[in-house]
């Protein structure tokens, strides 16, 4: 599970070096967030190119309205990853079909280790490619809430703040999705793999 990369205090005075419009400040919280907010944004779109312009676009829209940020009602990667979760939802709307890209899928990286037997090369490849599989049957909703609770460490509190819906519906929606993935990965054959494919 990711991580704040830096102290909030940190965050703080490079949010402040930001609004005094230090445009090294800005390039450091790109380079803080950009992984993170791709990665949020091709797991929910599956898409390489798409999940590439929907962070751009957040980034350039945070940084446009970095002065509306309020660090009274949330974290700023809560409302940066909500910002991004308001431009996926767009996308969906367009109806693309999805073009998997399994390098990006999750966190992981693309390949099993070289040192690993062809076997095991061959069994993770045939895992993330089940997972990919799987979470293009859920529906945008659920799949946000499981990508944010298992691909980005959020807190059910977090999820409910980037999806506006109480704590309780965001417990219930990863359940769901979580209930979901496994359905659909027991009918492929993959049974067994959602608790290691959703604890990297």
């Amino acid at each position: 599970m990711t991580q704040e990369p830096k102290p909030s205090e940190t965050i703080d005075v490079l949010l402040a070096r930001c609004l005094a419009r230090d445009q090294h400040a800005f390039q450091e919280l790109f380079d803080l967030y950009a992984a993170g907010l791709y990665r949020l944004c091709y797991n929910l779109l599956l898409n390489r190119d798409d999940a590439e312009d929907v962070a751009q676009d957040s980034f350039v829209y945070a940084f446009k309205n970095l002065h509306r940020y309020d660090p009274a009602k949330s974290a700023f990667k809560t409302w940066l990853y909500t910002i991004a979760i308001s431009r996926c939802r767009n996308q969906y709307r367009r109806n693309r079909v999805p073009l998997l890209d399994l390098a990006n899928l999750w966190h992981q990286p693309p390949v099993a280790p070289q040192h690993e037997s062809p076997e095991a090369i061959y069994a993770h490849r045939s895992a993330r490619e089940a997972l990919a599989y799987a979470l293009t049957r859920l529906n945008p909703t659920l799949r946000e809430a499981v990508v944010l609770r298992y691909g980005h460490g959020l807190t059910y509190r977090e999820i409910a703040d980037v999806m506006d819906c109480p704590a309780k519906t965001a417990e219930s929606r990863v359940r769901l999705a979580h209930e979901t993935l496994r359905g659909v990965l027991h009918s492929s054959g993959g049974e067994g793999l959602l608790e290691e494919l959703l604890s990297y």
